[in-house]
C-alpha cells in the first residue's frame, strides 16, 4: 500500500516557499525581495524609535587627514632606486587637501549629534545617517559616535565588497540589494541632506533629491545643504542652467552652499526652527 503524504520521510517534504532561499533569490521573488526592504529597515527603525535623519552624502575616497599625511609622507622620501612617478606624488598632495572635507564632516556630525543631545529628545530625535561606507560616510558616523549618539548606515552590495564602517550603530546598520529602496530609506526620515564632494554616485544621489524637493515628492519638508562651494562651483555652474532656462530662478533657492562645520549647523538649526513638523516635535522653539 503506497505512503501517504504525511508518511513522507522529512528529507523529502517540500520546504515552505519563504524559506526557499533558491525561490526568494529568483526573479520571479524579486517583489518580495524589494518589499523585505521596505519592511525591515521600517521595522528596525521603529523599533530603535528613529524619528528623524540628517543625511550626509558624499566620496567613499576621500581620506581622513592623518592617513593622507601618512601616505603622502612616505612617497615624499622614496628609496633612491625607486622614484615616485610625478602623477602618483600629485594625487597623494591632492588626496591630503581633500582630506579637509572628511575632517569638517567629522566635525559637522559631531556638532549636530550634541545639538540634538542637548535638546532633551533622546538620542533617536535628530540621527547622522550616512551610507555606511568609507570616506565621508564614515566621518559622518564618526563624528556622531564621538559626540556620544547613535547614527545609521545604509549600506548597499556591490560587486565589489565595501564594509560597513566601524562607526555604525550596529543597530542601525543596514545593507541593501536595491539602490533605489536605499535612497526611499535616505529620503524618508530625513529633515536635511549634507552634500560633500563626490563622484558619481554622491551626484545622483544629489540630484535625485533636488528633484524630489522641486516637484515636492518628498512628502515633507526638507532642504539640501552644498558643503565645499569650490568644489561644486567648478563642476556645476547652477546659475548657467537657469540662465539657459533649463531650471528656474525660482529652482535655485533650492541650492545653498556651505563651507564651515559652523556655517553648516546654524542654517541646519534655522531651517529646523521653520519647520512646522519639527516645532511640533519639540513643542518649544530650539535652543
Amino acid at each position: 500500500m503506497p505512503n501517504k503524504p504525511a508518511d513522507l520521510p522529512r528529507s523529502r517534504q517540500p520546504k515552505l516557499a519563504y524559506r526557499d532561499a533558491r525561490f526568494i533569490e529568483s526573479h520571479e521573488a524579486r517583489t518580495l525581495r524589494i518589499g523585505a526592504e521596505y519592511l525591515e529597515p521600517q521595522a528596525r527603525l521603529k523599533k530603535a524609535g528613529v524619528q528623524n535623519t540628517i543625511v550626509f552624502f558624499g566620496s567613499a575616497r576621500i581620506l581622513p587627514q592623518d592617513v593622507a599625511q601618512a601616505r603622502l609622507s612616505v612617497l615624499e622620501q622614496p628609496e633612491p632606486a625607486r622614484p615616485v612617478p610625478a602623477q602618483v606624488l600629485q594625487e597623494a598632495r591632492t588626496a591630503l587637501k581633500m582630506s579637509r572635507y572628511y575632517e569638517e564632516a567629522r566635525q559637522l556630525a559631531r556638532l549636530i549629534t550634541e545639538w540634538s543631545l542637548s535638546l532633551k529628545r533622546g538620542s533617536h530625535f535628530l540621527v547622522v545617517c550616512s551610507g555606511g561606507g568609507p570616506g565621508i560616510m564614515e566621518a559622518a558616523n564618526r563624528g556622531a559616535a564621538e559626540a556620544g549618539g547613535l547614527s545609521i548606515g545604509l549600506n548597499i552590495k556591490l560587486p565589489f565588497e565595501q564594509r560597513s564602517n566601524p562607526y555604525v550603530s550596529p543597530s542601525l546598520d543596514f545593507l541593501f540589494k536595491y539602490f533605489f529602496m536605499r535612497k526611499l530609506w535616505f529620503a524618508q526620515p530625513s529633515r536635511a541632506l549634507v552634500v560633500f564632494p563626490g563622484g558619481y554616485g554622491t551626484m545622483d544621489e544629489m540630484w535625485e533629491f533636488f528633484t524630489l524637493l522641486q516637484t515636492r515628492k518628498m512628502g515633507h519638508q526638507a532642504f539640501i545643504l552644498i558643503y565645499g562651494s569650490d568644489y561644486w562651483k567648478r563642476l556645476i555652474n547652477f546659475d548657467w542652467m537657469a540662465e539657459c532656462g533649463t531650471v528656474s530662478r525660482e529652482d535655485l533657492r533650492l541650492v545653498n552652499f556651505v563651507d564651515s562645520p559652523e556655517e553648516a549647523l546654524d542654517i541646519i538649526k534655522r531651517k529646523l526652527r521653520r519647520n512646522r513638523f519639527m516645532r511640533a516635535a519639540l513643542r518649544h522653539p530650539f535652543p
